[in-house]
């Protein structure tokens, strides 16, 4: 460096001094400090270096603390989870009926209305797995439409007024759900599209309320480290709201907003090719090709262990798999495909190949990847076909999920590391409200694969574990180019966005416990604290 550029120092926004900073580079390197402009980064390097050649009116020195690039929930349901902070009764984590009723009566009390909507109940969690029905929701509430959404999204509890009012009776049929019968009379169950039924004569939320919901669910996200989000299937009304939002600066959250399959959605966007701002993606077209595990409804080659007459739900016929992967081909779209089951990945996986013929570079998606035949696994690398994985998936469903499958499926189920190796990157996720919105549940579930005291001893298929840089990628520069971002955000070097979460803790080195206790320090967005 000569005399006269090492006497004159350059302005910058913030100076980030004397941290461990992970840049998730493509050589995984450390540094100690960073300058930050116009929301950018500008330099790296150490804290000796960067003070010589930066001065700025905010300098954070963090004494030793740790920093990894923002985090980055490659797919969840952002705007979901702010409804459900708002308006429905939370049931996450309830170990019986019972507790759902206090729960339930509680709200009513709060709240009153001619709905009561609720979310997180998971029947496997009871001294009884079978599903619950009307009976006492009809007793407590016979005035009242309750509807009551399971944790994955992927079945309800209604009681009669709401089926009531939904028009639904012993006779109502619905294509790709089930409403389920006992002595001939629906119990109050609804799987997956027969969801529908109910849900589209629920009150819809205005816009002050939607509004509301999307702040609270980005104050909660900020809180855990998160900068960037993938939210999956959105209306043409919200993603427009979410753009209006963002650009008055009253949301800040960066969103890769994945489109519902709608006319409405084709003629806004997909039509008119991909919509980017520096906070908002669109770009993906998001389909269901089956329904969930806990519900029975991932759609299986071979009936499910545990019901032997069933094998699941395709939740659309085959024509609009391809109607859907056509419009996109032609529109330079990604495709996202909710693939649960052996039968619905195999599906999917051959109907995206007709299109993609072969490698490329148009990284169509299948969400969850949850179950795939072992013949499979390869056509993701033959077609250049990302698995999208929720590594708190595995961590949830292990304890029931053998009993679903049997002893020979399971081993090709959560098989993130055989998923890995398909195309050496894969993104990470939550599918909050699904899971809790926790990144580093996500990075301790990866390594892990195991519940939060130690159990199973050893872990569940460690064969398929991610090791932690992995783990660390996937949840921060995989999960950005999973939306074709990762030249702007995804790890910090000079030229990209200055999003960022302080730690007190090394994910690299820290124990499972210590990684359950680490503490979010902060949170930046394009050099902004944000938490």
């Amino acid at each position: 460096m000569n005399s006269m550029t090492s006497c004159t120092t350059e302005k910058a926004d913030l100076l980030i001094l004397n941290a461990k900073i992970y840049t998730v580079d493509n050589s995984f390197s450390t540094t100690e400090s960073m300058a930050i402009k116009d929301g950018k980064i500008i330099a790296t390097g150490t804290s000796e270096e960067i003070i010589s050649r930066y001065t700025a009116p905010v300098i954070e020195d963090l004494k030793g603390k740790f920093v990894y690039p923002g985090f980055n929930d490659a797919h969840a349901h952002f705007y979901g989870y702010g409804i459900n902070l708002i308006q429905r009764a939370n049931l996450a984590g309830t170990k019986s009926q019972d507790e759902i009723y206090s729960i339930l009566k509680e709200h009513y009390a709060q709240f009153g209305g001619e709905w009561i909507l609720g979310r997180g109940w998971d029947q496997n969690n009871w001294p009884t797995k079978d599903f619950p029905d009307k009976l006492k929701l009809d007793e407590l509430f016979p005035d009242v439409a309750v509807y009551l959404i399971r944790i994955d999204g992927h079945a309800a509890w209604c009681n009669s007024k709401a089926l009531e009012i939904a028009g639904i009776t012993s006779e109502t049929r619905v294509d790709g759900g089930e409403i389920l019968l006992r002595d001939g009379e629906p119990t109050g169950i609804l799987i997956d599209n027969a969801e529908g039924l109910v849900s589209s004569v629920v009150p819809k939320p205005d816009t002050e309320m939607q509004a509301k919901a999307l702040q609270a669910a980005e104050k909660n996200c900020f809180s855990a480290g998160l900068t960037s989000v993938t939210d999956c299937g959105l209306s043409k009304s919200v993603v427009l709201l979410i753009d209006s939002l963002q650009k008055k600066g009253d949301l800040k959250m960066r969103i890769n907003a994945m489109l519902d399959p709608t006319n409405e959605n084709f003629e806004q966007f997909v039509k008119k090719g991909t919509y980017q701002t520096d906070r908002l993606m669109v770009n993906t077209i998001k389909i269901y090709a089956d329904g969930a595990l806990g519900s029975r409804g991932a759609l299986m080659l071979e009936p499910y262990s545990d019901d032997p007459g069933n094998s699941g739900l395709r939740m659309s016929p085959p024509g609009f798999y391809e109607e859907i992967c056509s419009l996109a081909f032609e529109n330079n779209y990604q495709v996202a495909t909710h693939c649960i089951g052996d039968s619905a990945n195999r599906m999917m996986l051959t109907t995206y190949g007709k299109f993609l013929k072969g490698e490329n570079d148009r990284r169509w998606r299948i969400e969850h990847a949850q179950i795939v035949h072992p013949d499979d696994f390869g056509l993701f690398s033959k077609y250049s076909i990302v698995p999208s994985i929720q590594a708190t998936h595995a961590t949830s469903d292990m304890d029931w999920a053998d009993e679903r499958v049997g002893d020979e499926r399971i081993k090709g189920a959560y098989a993130y590391r055989t998923l890995l190796d398909q195309l050496g990157w894969l993104p990470n996720g939550t599918d909050f409200p699904v899971e809790e919105i926790s990144p580093l549940f996500t990075f301790y579930s990866s390594v892990f694969r195991t519940h939060h005291d130690g159990t199973p001893d050893g872990g569940f298929q460690m064969e398929n574990a991610l090791n932690r840089e992995q783990a660390l990628r996937s949840m921060t520069i995989w999960a950005a180019k999973a939306s074709f971002e990762e030249n702007l955000k995804g790890s910090l070097e000079n030229g990209k966005w200055a999003d960022f979460v302080v730690l007190d803790t090394d994910l690299m080195t820290a124990s499972p416990q210590e990684i359950l206790d680490t503490k979010i320090v902060s949170t930046w967005l394009a050099g902004e604290k944000v938490y």
